[in-house]
């Protein structure tokens, strides 16, 4: 399936993470009325859905918010350590469990969505992409893969439910030699994109972009190969009114249909 194609109006959108985790204290200071825009730390996957939505909640409310997108686990030891975070939106549910139990939020939060992995190839790759799991197989049986991207599986979600799907399917210890690790799903497309590499494990949400257009394809990769990707957000106690009005705002119908063109499974549906 080409990348960049999906329905809905196709738009420019900023890219604030392309390569790596942004360290949550450094960003510039984004305005509201009353000081600081609060600052929302969200998983890489959400890169493009999440700079949609914050525009959006601009424009219908006049109010910002600061935006840090990495790995899940990254940030969750970041809010940890002291990091200024008023909201946070996991990849993983299990780090929102980690840090309500150590008294960093509000409460449990809630589900947002449900993610999905692609194996990617980006042009002139021996990979058959609509091959799927098995496209790997071949190109590992044929000494035509060298270099293969996936996010890191000891702190990115998408990169351990990459590792879950080779596991799966017996690939794991083969590919694993030849595997490039980015420090969060966003560097692993990257990776995947550079040349050198044959392909990738990476987020479906990345891969329907508009700025992925041409880049490549991808081919959805079973959800039975790993655990789902359920991913939750919540409030810090540090979280002010803005940050409330914004939590309010991605469980609304604009947001949701912005997740559900970047290939989110939402709650209730």
């Amino acid at each position: 399936m080409p990348l960049g194609r999906r329905p809905g109006p196709h738009r420019r959108i900023v890219m604030l993470a392309a390569a790596a985790a942004l360290p949550l204290p450094g960003l510039a200071l984004a305005q509201t009325r009353g000081g600081p825009a609060p600052l929302v730390a969200g998983a890489a996957d959400l890169q493009f859905a999440i700079s949609e939505i914050a525009e959006r909640f601009r424009a219908e409310t006049g109010q910002e918010v600061r935006i840090s997108m990495g790995s899940s686990g990254n940030i969750t030891r970041q809010i940890e350590q002291g990091s200024p975070v008023e909201m946070f939106l996991s990849a993983d549910e299990a780090f929102i469990f980690r840090l309500h139990d150590g008294g960093h939020t509000r409460d449990r939060g809630d589900l947002y969505a449900i993610g999905r992995i692609v194996l990617f190839t980006p042009p002139g790759s021996p990979l058959r992409t609509a091959d799927g799991m098995e496209a790997i197989r071949a190109g590992l049986d044929a000494g035509q893969i060298r270099r293969f991207a996936i996010a890191n599986p000891e702190h990115a979600p998408y990169g351990r439910a990459a590792e879950q799907a080779l596991r799966a399917t017996g690939l794991w210890e083969r590919l694993s030699p030849l595997l490039v690790l980015g420090e969060n799903v966003s560097q692993a497309t990257q990776f995947a994109i550079a040349g050198g590499s044959q392909g990738g494990i990476v987020a479906y949400s990345l891969v329907l972009a508009p700025a992925m257009a041409g880049r490549g394809t991808f081919q959805l990769i079973p959800d039975s190969l790993h655990e789902p990707l359920r991913q939750r957000m919540v409030l810090t106690r540090r979280a002010g009114p803005v940050a409330e009005r914004f939590y309010a705002f991605i469980q609304q119908p604009a947001a949701r249909e912005i997740m559900r063109r970047y290939g989110f499974v939402l709650p209730g549906e």
